[in-house]
């Protein structure tokens, strides 16, 4: 194990620092690493280290939405308001439609399948999307107008909404039967996360307070593990109640960050500059691990057709986005880079991608091919896309 953790730190880290060099993003670097050393490149990871994958992965995203929370501003998401609600479902809600309507005829899919299919293909990546947009709100670019806040919110929720529909259609295509209850659970999941998250940072803020008016010291690096502790524990509620009660528990997080973003003293910087040393370590963790989970033998079999299905379910995404944008003032770039921050592909789809395969659905494969080829074509693009055109068409607000 310790030398394949060896191999994806330092070879996600020279891919990373080669991407750069050709002006690419670093995740693209470690996507290749990935798949350079996953089951399907030269095998170099240990069967233990992919056995873990997914809780690894899991792990970097509690610290990447950690930063996050601790990076946004809830006055300013307030600001952002309806924009931001609509942006959680809308885009995504318009992705599924169009592989409903598209998959049946390019690839005789039944609707159910089609459904299940656009299920996995329509959620951002939090991976991808996230830590760009808090480097964003850091450098104060598009701050003012709530550009990166707005696309940080969305996106968070945006996953919440697809996995819900996935258990909803997967369950169908299985022969189970949709119920009202289960369309339900995404609002329910979310305004449990939330209500959880805020809880819990105000107890933690009391906890730190009282050791503070002791006169007590707790070192930031000590705050940073507790905190990272206590996040861990909220995944595991999740689980715990998910029998009883749906709740977010990646949204509990970034809701406890938000609260502790305000104690008092500038503890929640000090706290947002810790995640961000451990997002450097996580952000290879992460996306090696993302590549080396691409079975390329797959995109082989999904051929152009696949190719060509995605990038218009995308176009068609796009008008989701754009009518969550309307009557906002954001300009016409404004409201394209809005477009163009919501294309990446990752995180979620190489966590379900396979779920359906795995139940024995007649349509596995193909989703998994599907799947698959959009992390290859959308996580680099939209990556790309952000980073080129964040600096040409967001407003530099710190002058």
């Amino acid at each position: 194990m310790l030398t394949s953790l060896s191999l994806i730190f330092l070879i996600g880290m020279i891919f990373a620092a080669l991407a750069k060099k050709l002006y690419l993003p670093g995740i693209i670097g470690m996507l290749l690493a990935g798949m350079l050393l996953g089951p399907c490149g030269l095998n170099q990871l240990d069967s233990s280290i992919l056995d873990i994958s997914s809780d690894l992965r899991r792990m970097a995203l509690v610290i990447i939405l950690l930063k996050a929370g601790l990076s946004l501003d809830l006055d300013d998401l307030r600001k952002v308001g309806r924009p931001a609600l609509l942006m959680s479902f809308l885009p995504a809600a318009f992705e599924i439609g169009a592989y409903i309507l598209l998959a049946p005829i390019f690839f005789g899919l039944t609707l159910t399948e089609a459904a299940v299919m656009g299920s996995v293909l329509a959620a951002v990546s939090p991976a991808v999307v996230v830590p760009r947009m808090v480097h964003l709100i850091e450098t104060k670019r598009g701050t003012k107008k709530g550009i990166p806040q707005l696309i940080l919110a969305g996106a968070s929720l945006d996953d919440i909404f697809v996995v819900v529909l996935f258990s909803t259609f997967s369950g169908m295509a299985a022969g189970k039967a949709a119920s009202a209850s289960a369309l339900l659970q995404a609002p329910v999941s979310i305004l449990a996360g939330i209500t959880l998250g805020l809880l819990t940072g105000k107890l933690l803020t009391l906890f730190f307070e009282h050791f503070h008016l002791r006169r007590q010291h707790i070192r930031n690096s000590a705050k940073t593990l507790i905190v990272l502790a206590v996040a861990f524990l909220l995944l595991t509620i999740e689980e715990l109640l998910a029998a009883v009660l749906p709740l977010s528990g990646l949204l509990a997080i970034m809701a406890m960050a938000c609260v502790l973003r305000k104690m008092p003293g500038g503890v929640g910087l000090r706290l947002s500059q810790k995640f961000g040393k451990l997002w450097i370590a996580a952000e290879v963790l992460l996306f090696v691990l993302v590549g080396a989970a691409v079975d390329l033998r797959y995109t082989l079999t999904a051929g152009p057709t696949a190719l060509l299905l995605i990038l218009l379910a995308l176009v068609i995404r796009s008008f989701g986005v754009t009518l969550s944008t309307a009557g906002t003032h954001l300009n016409l770039r404004e409201r394209l880079f809005c477009v163009a921050a919501y294309l990446p592909k990752a995180t979620v789809q190489a966590a379900i991608g396979s779920v359906p395969l795995a139940m024995g659905l007649p349509c596995g494969s193909l989703v998994l091919s599907v799947a698959v080829l959009a992390i290859l074509v959308t996580a680099p693009l939209g990556a790309l896309f952000i980073d080129r055109l964040a600096p040409r068409w967001l407003t530099n607000d710190m002058k």
